[in-house]
């Protein structure tokens, strides 16, 4: 067939309607002086869609419609100033997070310390330097990208960890529950701010990998046997697998995990029987707050362990199963534990129906 020949509804359709997913309005551009404004957009224009607002008001109603990546205000406005309109920008749930870069003339190094006390990322005076506010500008977007990579990052992995979720026995909330005691448990390790941070977001991938595994062994309602513990036992690797080799520190980290989290401290563990420090920090504590989670949920196959008898069975294996600082340090968070699985405990409708091994 010729194109000639296509029917006309072949062709790209010219009416359909794209506005929906134009670029956002990045800047928003605050000056009560026209001129200042007419500065801006010759700076600025050629390279950001651009809002502009000459008072206050105006400013925080923009704020919250044209959804700006980053707002460069001005300070001495009529009414109202830069800095009341940063004080309420910060108060709003919805505006609270952009950006807001001032451009006064106000110079003095107390001026500045002001501003970017209430909040500012900053601080750029009057007369500007078309070069330095473009590269400031820049900077402060990529930031603004970066972070908002980071908190998607973060979404697909816990929703990652739900798939896995789907295709086994346990529920959405045991892996909000297992993050939980991890972090716990590494904060009373002594692990950085950063680390427990990562570890909370990461432990969620742990099984990942039983997307990989068969739904009749998977799902089997009895015991495995040899054959069928052997795919199983493959889960580790393919949950190591499938979040590759992301140099992020998070995807690292929960790659370790996934492959990891069988593996026991005597070296009796899977896929790859490590002994000892041979397994990653983030590995041992999974291991612990995912099996203490385990013991005292309940199950189709099983009735929740009450946690004196959960607790004294994870310090029998103390030194054998389990990292014994682990331990140590799961039994001084015990209090909080116990408090998170109150707060996330599963609903009846949670329970899930299908048991497994």
């Amino acid at each position: 067939m010729m194109m000639s020949d296509l029917p006309m509804h072949a062709h790209p359709a010219a009416d359909v309607d794209w506005s929906a997913w134009q670029p956002q309005s990045p800047l928003l551009l605050v000056d009560d002086e026209p001129a200042n404004l007419q500065l801006l957009k010759r700076v600025l224009g050629d390279q950001y869609p651009l809002s502009f607002a000459r008072n206050g008001p105006q400013a925080l109603q923009l704020a919250r419609t044209a959804r700006p990546r980053l707002i460069v205000l001005d300070v001495m406005m009529p009414g109202m100033s830069g800095h009341e309109v940063l004080i309420e920008l910060k108060r709003d749930p919805s505006t609270a997070h952009i950006p807001v870069l001032f451009c006064t003339a106000l110079g003095q190094d107390e001026d500045e310390a002001y501003g970017l006390s209430l909040g500012a990322v900053d601080y750029v005076t009057k007369p500007i330097s078309p070069a330095v506010l473009r590269c400031r500008i820049a900077t402060h977007l990529a930031l603004v990208q970066r972070e908002e990579l980071e908190q998607t990052r973060l979404a697909v992995i816990h929703r990652l960890g739900r798939a896995a979720e789907f295709k086994d026995n346990e529920t959405g909330r045991h892996v909000l529950r297992m993050a939980r005691y991890s972090r716990l448990i590494a904060q009373a390790l002594g692990a950085p701010p950063r680390y427990c941070e990562l570890l909370e977001a990461a432990a969620p991938m742990h099984d990942i990998g039983k997307i990989g595994i068969p739904d009749q062994i998977l799902l089997k309602p009895g015991k495995l046997d040899e054959r069928e513990w052997a795919v199983m036992r493959q889960h580790p690797q393919m949950g190591a697998d499938i979040l590759g080799d992301d140099p992020s520190d998070l995807i690292q980290m929960a790659k370790r995990i996934a492959l990891e989290h069988h593996e026991k401290w005597d070296g009796c563990g899977y896929p790859r029987a490590l002994r000892g420090d041979a397994i990653s920090i983030e590995a041992r504590i999974v291991a612990v707050a995912d099996v203490l989670d385990a013991l005292t949920s309940q199950r189709p196959y099983k009735p929740a362990w009450p946690w004196e008898k959960a607790l004294q069975w994870l310090q029998e294996q103390s030194g054998k199963h389990f990292w014994p600082l682990a331990i140590d340090a799961l039994l001084r968070q015990e209090s909080a534990c116990r408090q998170i699985a109150i707060e996330w405990a599963d609903a009846p409708s949670d329970t899930p129906s299908s048991p497994t091994t």
